[in-house]
């Protein structure tokens, strides 16, 4: 478990590094059974996480841990109910995705990490993040997809692993980024 936790502050640190996350925004979790997860705790930076930091709650939301686990545990839990094959959730606010959540453009599923199975990564409607609603909408939502756009807020990461939801999350950034320099270049007017 320990080396579990340490991969979780790992992660952490590099999407804080890459400027996914900045701030005190953002989320980690790790499925460590079929009973319990490991979550990065509200109102910290995952810049500066310990051991000591990392809250261990069960399926139900319960601290089995000291510490207050993140204000989007029920999002993450309900996720890991619907979702078996998932043991790892990044969520970021990073800056082109959340761009993207917060215009009128759906955001094209690139290729590079998988199969297309839709053209368009999957978006919901807002929801007050942290809320009974948020946890629902996206847990009922996600469906078989590995990435969701929260409208107006950020992006969640899916994966078998820490490091699998960590390149998803990279990779769609990337993948924001070079849809919005298009989108620039292709409006430019010639002066």
């Amino acid at each position: 478990m320990k080396d579990d936790v340490s991969k979780l502050i790992e992660v952490c640190r590099n999407i804080y590094e890459r400027q996914l996350v900045s701030g005190k925004s953002g989320n980690v979790s790790a499925r460590l059974s079929k009973d319990y997860i490991a979550i990065t705790p509200t109102l910290k930076s995952l810049g500066d996480l310990e051991q000591k930091d990392i809250v261990l709650i069960d399926m139900n939301g319960e601290a089995l841990t000291r510490g207050k686990p993140s204000s989007e545990a029920g999002m993450h839990l309900e996720i890991y109910k619907k979702r078996p094959d998932v043991n790892a959730i990044v969520h970021t606010h990073s800056p082109h995705v959340t761009g993207f959540s917060f215009s009128s453009d759906e955001m094209k599923r690139l290729e590079g990490f998988g199969e297309i199975k839709n053209p368009y990564i999957a978006l919901i409607d807002y929801e007050v993040p942290g809320s009974v609603e948020l946890a629902k909408s996206a847990s009922d939502n996600i469906g078989t997809e590995d990435v969701l756009i929260l409208k107006n807020h950020g992006v969640v990461c899916l994966g078998k692993s820490l490091e699998e939801s960590e390149s998803l999350a990279v990779f769609i950034e990337e993948s924001a980024k070079t849809q919005f320099i298009s989108k620039m270049l292709n409006s430019a007017k010639d002066i």
